[in-house]
């Protein structure tokens, strides 16, 4: 029997940009959204492949995602990560689990689609 090998798993912070799908749940007058989210993974790779993977099946259809790394990456990088943010980046580790902290939905044609 062949023993499992425990890999240690670390919380990323991922911004996705999506664009519209029937059933996406966007406000029918929005051109697509952003979601911040602290995802799980053993590496980055890992945790935007879960994400990604978990958003098409809610209906979403993402488009890029970008990766601003771990929290301890996040504080060496001077962010400031209030109480809140914590509790779900921890929610995220401790339940292997993508967790989408906010969803913002993009209307018109201004810069990134908000106005």
């Amino acid at each position: 029997m062949t023993e499992k090998i425990k890999r240690t798993h670390y919380v990323y912070t991922l911004l996705v940009e999506v664009g519209r799908k029937v059933g996406d749940g966007l406000p029918s007058e929005a051109t697509g959204g952003a979601l911040m989210i602290y995802a799980s993974g053993v590496d980055e790779p890992e945790a935007v492949r879960e994400t990604v993977a978990i958003l098409k099946q809610a209906d979403l259809a993402p488009l890029d995602v970008t990766g601003y790394g771990t929290l301890d990456e996040r504080l060496a990088e001077g962010h400031d990560i209030n109480q809140e943010e914590r509790e779900l980046m921890q929610r995220a580790l401790d339940e292997n689990s993508v967790v989408v902290a906010q969803m913002t939905p993009f209307f018109g044609n201004s810069p990134k689609g908000v106005h």
